[in-house]
């Protein structure tokens, strides 16, 4: 790939990504919004164009999964070396919510209620003069009190635990802590 089919890629995964961000939220009317921007190296930013390119996601789609206790579930990914919301790459002919449903399944093995988004993140992605972006959709889910059971084939996600405020190894910790005081401090 020349210089010249990375900047034509960056261009086609962004207007993937604006078509992608507007069928998403104009399908829901209550999530938080937040910004992210990633610097990575040219050959990260190559393959995280091509997946906004055929989905409008980088990093695929997630759930934040509740008990009516207010308490979160998080998987151990050892990839990154923190605790994060279970979730993953979209797959051909997968909806967000489904590969949120799918990857759920399989990470964590808890059955649970899906109730609409939860967030959505625009993520930028920088390398030199070259940058992009993508959407990252996190759904959110109600499930009753349920061990969990990681089944994790690509063999990322070795422990998924309930917590009651996100540990501060979370990613995007910030984020969750706003989505749970907006969550539950709406209760009353």
């Amino acid at each position: 790939m020349t210089l010249d089919d990375l900047w034509f890629l960056a261009t086609q995964a962004e207007q993937h990504a604006e078509q992608a961000y507007h069928r998403l939220t104009d399908a829901y009317t209550r999530f938080l919004e937040f910004d992210r921007t990633y610097e990575v190296s040219r050959y990260r930013f190559r393959t995280l164009a091509q997946r906004v390119s055929e989905t409008g996601a980088p990093y695929g789609a997630h759930t934040v999964v509740y008990r009516p206790s207010g308490e979160m579930l998080l998987v151990w990914h050892e990839g990154v070396d923190m605790w994060v919301l279970p979730g993953g790459g979209v797959h051909d002919g997968e909806s967000y919510r489904e590969t949120a449903e799918r990857e759920l399944s399989e990470e964590a093995g808890v059955e649970a209620d899906y109730e609409g988004l939860a967030i959505a993140t625009r993520t930028s992605i920088r390398c030199g003069d070259y940058s992009t972006w993508g959407v990252l959709p996190v759904f959110q889910a109600r499930a009753e009190t349920t061990t969990p059971t990681v089944d994790d084939p690509d063999g990322e996600i070795t422990d998924a635990r309930w917590f009651d405020e996100p540990p501060a190894n979370t990613r995007d910790r910030e984020q969750l802590v706003a989505w749970q005081d907006d969550r539950f401090s709406s209760r009353g």
